[in-house]
């Protein structure tokens, strides 16, 4: 009886990593001169997954969701997860964006991604697993294909393959 191989398609935002950014982000923030006065802040929480981006005005939330992009960028971190709200005008004329941290693959992405393995005809069997994929194949090489398939496509995600085996 031939073997199964397989392995796991994930999206993961480490909230570890996202956090230690955030704390630099904010140091940077206090010490340069164009933010003084501004009242610029970054607000992590793990729980929503979420940041909280709140300044004097527009341009200085602006230029502080700049600078967390630069230090998220500077520490290897999928770019594609973190996607940026509207700036709303709160009270006292401070502004606010929201950026939301996208971990896991979202029903209608896993479906995308299903459609994509089937369509490029190899003989693997894609499955959804709550927020990740399992591709599983009696062929290594089948399994290959259908990650360098996987990574031509661009589904608004950073997509990682893991558990090969």
């Amino acid at each position: 009886m031939p073997q199964e191989f397989s392995f796991d398609v994930v999206s993961v935002v480490d909230l570890n990593v996202v956090a230690d950014c955030v704390n630099v982000a904010v140091k940077e923030i206090t010490n340069r001169f164009d933010f003084k006065d501004a009242n610029a802040s970054l607000d992590l929480d793990p729980k929503e997954k979420k940041i909280v981006v709140r300044a004097k005005d527009e341009n200085r939330v602006e230029a502080a969701y700049d600078v967390l992009l630069n230090r998220l960028a500077k520490r290897n971190l999928p770019l594609k997860n973190f996607q940026k709200g509207k700036i709303d005008q709160a009270l006292g004329q401070t502004a606010r964006m929201e950026v939301k941290i996208q971990s896991g693959i979202p029903a209608d992405k896993a479906r995308e991604i299903v459609k994509a393995v089937k369509d490029a005809k190899i003989k693997a069997t894609p499955s959804i697993q709550g927020e990740q994929l399992r591709v599983s194949s009696r062929s290594k090489d089948d399994l290959q294909a259908a990650i360098a398939a996987l990574k031509v496509h661009d589904f608004g995600i950073a997509l990682q393959f893991t558990n090969y085996r």
